[in-house]
């Protein structure tokens, strides 16, 4: 073991249990180590048990007190592997292609997509025209996608994918449909300090101000209103509502 140590030479070993700080690994039957969490994989890890009972190969980043003490990590080896792949990927991925790849994390601001050997990031923002409350409702570890490259910078080791990108865009249907003075039910989404955003349809939301509402009148996130369309802004894609009341729009000044 020590020679595997001096060389850096891998060894095959079995994840034994998950103790506290990471992973109790057995390389033969005499002979045990420890690997942190942060050693065992290049990713945070969100389920232990899916390396429980596994063959991995370590490297021995530590040997000492006579082989009592030995410190295991994969870091490296699925790092030199990670550089491999990118070095092949960056002759054949482009900003603007449209990849496929396969979730490997689910979390609130986005899902993580292995394209083959390097990872990527599809933001929560990206994954539809509509809001999206949560994305584990979208994506699960495991699902296959399609998706839009929209940033690849290598040097800082980034790539930014969209789904939304490669759907129609909602607004050029919903223009085309409804004009100036169009009544519509819509949903409250986000209240501010200046007014309502309220949702049209899947991806488009208009604005109802703050001076279009009475102050009799309490909206909340998650009502529905009968709103008016006021004006539509199409060079900066906004819309702007008015509110309407026992079916019967209201008149401001």
């Amino acid at each position: 073991m020590f020679k595997a140590y001096k060389n850096q030479i891998p060894v095959e070993a079995t994840v034994e249990k998950e103790i506290k700080g990471g992973f109790s690994v057995r390389i033969n039957q005499n002979v045990s180590g420890f690997c942190p969490y942060s050693q065992m994989d290049v990713r945070r890890i969100d389920d232990v048990t899916a390396y429980v009972g596994k063959k991995f190969e370590f490297i021995v980043a530590e040997y000492s007190e006579k082989g009592r003490n030995i410190i295991l990590s994969r870091r490296p080896l699925l790092e030199k592997i990670e550089q491999e792949k990118k070095a092949a990927l960056k002759n054949s991925l482009q900003q603007g292609m449209t990849v496929s790849g396969v979730v490997t994390s689910v979390q609130k601001f986005g899902a993580f997509v292995d394209l083959g050997g390097v990872q990527a990031l599809m933001p929560v923002s990206e994954m539809g025209w509509g809001r999206v409350e949560d994305p584990k409702v979208l994506y699960s570890p495991g699902d296959k996608i399609e998706a839009v490259i929209i940033n690849l910078d290598w040097e800082a080791n980034r790539i930014t994918l969209s789904a939304k990108a490669s759907l129609p865009n909602p607004w050029d249907g919903f223009v085309r449909k409804y004009t100036e003075g169009s009544l519509l039910k819509g949903k409250v989404t986000n209240l501010t300090n200046f007014g309502a955003f309220v949702s049209l349809e899947d991806g488009v939301e208009g604005l109802l101000h703050i001076s279009k509402i009475p102050p009799e009148f309490q909206i909340n996130e998650g009502d529905k209103v009968d709103v008016l369309i006021d004006s539509i802004d199409r060079k900066n894609r906004r819309i702007s509502l008015g509110l309407t009341l026992k079916e019967k729009p209201l008149e401001y000044k």
